[in-house]
């Protein structure tokens, strides 16, 4: 047990158990926990499945689960129906909204054009300057040959500028491309060397949106992590406010200026780079922040695991962080890394919410938000079912309050836990690893490799720091006249 099987002179793909694979290669390969980010996408999507199997079969949710779908559409209410249109009639049609109101994956694949567009133009603006720099040395030297050959002749080199000197010009040299033009589906083709190599410069980029049409299963997946798909807008206010804004008192809750707030929300909407300094107001960026969430046309969590999440809570304590950590494996990948990167950045404010001592002796007074009143502010927006009338609101209003107690309570825990949360255990990657491997043995024999060579790099990182403690160490002890260690630094 635990060596490689032989078919003839090579070795063959084999589960060796206790999470241990033997490639290929004869390379043998043990499983650990990772964060889903580092998945490729195909590895996301068998996840999904997994995942969504284990739910009905080891959970008792009380509720019929499904997979949400990436971006669909919704069906408009009659009354939201005439709100919408009483709004295409007053609105600015000089521009389309990129970011607020629409699907998260389509904000994405704008940011993704927005990128794309602005790399092209400093690709542009590289070219001329590198152009105009190829001409340089022709026209100092046409300058100096004649300023040499008359001292007199001052018409005839005010005029050379307007000469052509194209026969003397070099043509523009090619654009390099960023990406190398082999599909990242054929990496199975490749021998280990030019894989990993494909592996380091290739990443996949966000899927666009799809058509009607077209079904998800039917694309190609990449074999390599999915580019994080968190929106600008989401990433920039939380940079922001983890910048300025920890020590801000009832962040979150102060009221913020309306004309500032729909400034900026124009700004993001029109697509501009939208770049939040310190003279930013905190409180309008957090405004701004919750107006995204709040008028997402699907939440964070989606409605179709609504009921699934509520009823983590009727599950025994010890169960129910499992239970949530399944629930996000189902979200689409774009709500998947958007909800790792606001929990985050809530849980480092919910730290920074009690007073305390600095460094220097100096009080430090905390922002008050705990990551109750945290939960609180933002379990609705991230949390919610298709909303009701007034009507059906007023008749409904107990219920509704326990609903929104039961919401709170599992954004709470999952502030609290965000980062065990997006952590894939090894049992898990093991069964999407065996649920490929009767298909795709070489897809298989390449997601080992990848695991291998990232694993082998966070035990070369910390052994290097720990022989560099180690030597540091050793050097303190040591007589101040012997520089050896210092000259292999």
């Amino acid at each position: 047990m635990g060596h490689p099987v032989y078919r003839g002179e090579k070795p063959q793909l084999h589960y060796a158990g206790d999470f241990t694979w033997n490639s290929m290669s004869g390379r043998s390969v043990r499983l650990r926990s990772v964060p889903i980010q580092s998945l490729s996408e195909l590895e996301r999507a068998r996840l999904q499945e997994v995942a969504f199997y284990q739910l009905q079969q080891d959970c008792d949710l009380s509720c019929q689960i499904t997979i949400p779908k990436d971006g669909q559409k919704r069906k408009k209410s009659l009354r939201k129906k005439l709100d919408s249109l009483g709004k295409e009639k007053n609105k600015d049609k000089e521009f389309i909204p990129q970011a607020f109101g629409m699907p998260l994956s389509q904000v994405i694949a704008n940011d993704r054009a927005y990128k794309l567009k602005q790399d092209l133009q400093r690709d542009e603006q590289k070219d001329a300057s590198d152009f105009v720099a190829s001409l340089l040395p022709f026209g100092n030297k046409r300058q100096n040959k004649e300023l040499s050959s008359s001292n007199s002749s001052l018409s005839s080199t005010s005029e050379t500028p307007n000469e052509s000197t194209s026969p003397n010009t070099p043509e523009p040299a090619p654009r390099a491309r960023r990406r190398g033009a082999m599909s990242v589906d054929s990496i199975t083709d490749l021998d280990d060397n030019q894989s990993r190599l494909l592996e380091a410069l290739q990443l996949s980029l966000p899927a666009e949106a799809q058509s009607k049409k077209e079904k998800a299963r039917d694309k190609k997946l990449s074999l390599n992590p999915i580019y994080r798909q968190v929106p600008r807008l989401v990433d920039s206010c939380c940079q922001h406010l983890e910048k300025h804004g920890l020590q801000t008192v009832g962040i979150f809750r102060v009221g913020s200026s309306k004309k500032r707030v729909r400034q900026l929300r124009e700004e993001f909407d029109r697509g501009i780079d939208v770049s939040l300094e310190e003279e930013h107001s905190v409180h309008d960026v957090a405004a701004l922040l919750k107006e995204f969430l709040r008028d997402m046309p699907d939440p964070l969590l989606t409605r179709e695991l609504y009921t699934a999440f509520i009823n983590t809570l009727l599950l025994e304590p010890e169960e129910q962080l499992g239970t949530l950590q399944l629930l996000i494996y189902l979200l689409p990948p774009c709500n998947c890394d958007t909800l790792h990167r606001l929990l985050q950045f809530l849980s480092i404010v919910a730290r920074h919410a009690d007073d305390n001592i600095s460094k220097d002796g100096q009080e430090v007074t905390g922002n008050k938000m705990t990551s109750l009143n945290l939960a609180t502010i933002f379990g609705p927006n991230l949390l919610h079912k298709q909303k009701s009338s007034d009507k059906e609101f007023s008749v409904q209003s107990s219920a509704r309050a326990e609903e929104s107690t039961a919401i709170i309570a599992v954004v709470q825990k999952m502030i609290e836990n965000y980062e065990a949360l997006f952590m894939v255990p090894p049992d898990l990657q093991n069964e999407v690893l065996i649920s490929l491997l009767e298909t795709d043995p070489d897809v298989v024999d390449y997601l080992l490799r990848r695991k291998a060579s990232q694993s082998s790099s966070v035990r070369g990182a910390f052994q290097y720091l720990g022989n560099l403690a180690f030597n540091i160490k050793k050097r303190i002890q040591r007589p101040r006249n012997d520089r050896f260690l210092w000259r292999h630094f």
